[in-house]
């Protein structure tokens, strides 16, 4: 806590008055993240396909992820007091993310364009995909350019959206 006081230029216990230890400030901050992403994913306009709708969500995920590479690894890797959890917690709506993206899935699946299935499961996967693929890459396992890794990251969705279509 004193090195994020120092880092902001305050004193640690200015941040005690409002976090009562770091895993309450380390949630703040993940939930911040999920609120700007959700907010980036529900600004903007989609193409009308729900094949190239999921695919222009993935990017946004993916353009947040590699912004925010620190915040990425808080929001999804590290293990946190009252994070998410699949099912019951996206199944309830609180996942700010997922909520986003189900619209589409379910949608695509009412009209035929996707096969008939789980739309959360399928959201989830589409998760852990792009959070696979996005932490390998950040943890250095993947020896290629950042323009490279985005093709990679695309062709991936794509393909995994090729293979829910009817």
């Amino acid at each position: 806590m004193r090195r994020v006081a120092g880092a902001v230029g305050i004193t640690a216990m200015a941040i005690y008055r409002h976090f009562p230890d770091r895993d309450s400030l380390l949630n703040a901050l993940a939930d911040e993240g999920f609120r700007e992403l959700a907010e980036r994913l529900r600004s903007r306009k989609y193409a009308r396909g729900f094949g190239k709708r999921l695919v222009e969500m993935g990017n946004v995920y993916l353009e947040h992820a590699l912004e925010n590479p620190r915040l990425f690894e808080l929001m999804f890797l590290r293990a946190r007091r009252g994070a998410r959890q699949f099912p019951q917690d996206f199944k309830a709506g609180k996942s700010p993310t997922a909520n986003v993206m189900i619209e589409a899935v379910q949608e695509g699946m009412r009209r035929g364009y996707f096969r008939k299935g789980d739309a959360w499961e399928v959201v989830f996967e589409m998760g852990a995909l792009s959070h696979g693929l996005i932490l390998l890459y950040l943890g250095g396992r993947l020896a290629v350019s950042k323009e490279r890794f985005r093709e990679m990251y695309r062709a991936a969705f794509a393909r995994y959206l090729r293979g829910m279509r009817k």
